[in-house]
C-alpha cells in the first residue's frame, strides 16, 4: 500500500565514531508527499547530516529510512545510488557542479546516473526557459568553472530537477547568496517544481525564507541528541 509520505524516518541514530556523542537520534519523522518542508536549526546542528541520510549518502548507525516507500538501507550501495539519481533531485551549498563539463553536461549527469539516458524533450525546455539558460546557445556550451555564481546556481537547479524527481532536496543553497540573490532563488526553486509536484525539503539556518513553505520544522525538536552534534 502506497503511504502518503514521501520520507519515513524511525528510530534513527548518527554518529561520527563510536567515541563521539551522536550528531542524530530522531525517534520518529515524516514528511508527506507533496509538501514543502522548512528544515531549520543553527549551524553545526546536524542538519546536512540529516539530508545526506536521507538522499542515500550516508547510511545511519541504527534505524529506518523509507524514501517513496523503498527501505533505503535495504538496498545495495549501487542501488541506492540509481535510486536516488532517479528519484530525488539534490541542490548542493556549494552547487558541486563538475568545471570542466559544460552546461548541458552537467545537466545529464542525473539522467545518466539513473540510467534513463533520455530527456523528456519539453521537460528539459521548460526548465531551461524557466531558468533562463535557454536564451544563448553559447551559454549551453559553456564549461561550468566559466559561470557566475548566480549562472552555477540556475544549473544546480536544472540538473537537480530534469529528471523530474518526486523530492527536491536542497541543502543551505542561498547561504552564500544576498539577499536579492536569495529571492529570486526560491521564486525559481517554486516556480520549477509546480510542474512537478515534487515533495521539498529545503535546510537552512536563516528562518527570515520560512514563510515560504507550508511546514516548519525545527530540528531541536525532532532530534534528542540537539546541541550535542558538530555538523
Amino acid at each position: 500500500m502506497v503511504t502518503q509520505n514521501s520520507i519515513e524516518i524511525s528510530n534513527l541514530e548518527f554518529g561520527w565514531d563510536k567515541d563521539s556523542p551522536l550528531v542524530l537520534n530522531i525517534p520518529q519523522w515524516e514528511v508527506a508527499r507533496n509538501d514543502s518542508v522548512f528544515l531549520y536549526g543553527p549551524s553545526g546542528s546536524g542538519k546536512s547530516t540529516l539530508l545526506n541520510i536521507m538522499s542515500g549518502i550516508l547510511k545511519p548507525d541504527k534505524g529506518a529510512v523509507k524514501v517513496l516507500d523503498q527501505a533505503l538501507f535495504e538496498m545495495r550501495a549501487n542501488a541506492r545510488d540509481k535510486f536516488r539519481a532517479r528519484h530525488i533531485g539534490v541542490i548542493f551549498q556549494q552547487f558541486n557542479l563538475i568545471p570542466y563539463l559544460s552546461v548541458l553536461e552537467n545537466i545529464r549527469i542525473g539522467p545518466y546516473f539513473s540510467s534513463k539516458r533520455e530527456f523528456n524533450p519539453e521537460h528539459l525546455a521548460y526548465i531551461l526557459d524557466t531558468l533562463e539558460l535557454s536564451q544563448s546557445p553559447k551559454l549551453l556550451q559553456s564549461k561550468a568553472k566559466n559561470l557566475s555564481v548566480g549562472q552555477q546556481q540556475r544549473v544546480a537547479v536544472a540538473r537537480a530537477l530534469v529528471n523530474q524527481p518526486e523530492i527536491i532536496i536542497a541543502d543551505e543553497p542561498t547561504s552564500a547568496l544576498d539577499s536579492a540573490m536569495r529571492d529570486q532563488f526560491i521564486e525559481l526553486l517554486f516556480k520549477t517544481t509546480e510542474k512537478t509536484n515534487s515533495t521539498i525539503v529545503f535546510v537552512s539556518h536563516d528562518k527570515g525564507l520560512a514563510s515560504n513553505f507550508n511546514t516548519l520544522v525545527d530540528l531541536a525538536q525532532i532530534n534528542k541528541a540537539a546541541g550535542k552534534s558538530e555538523c
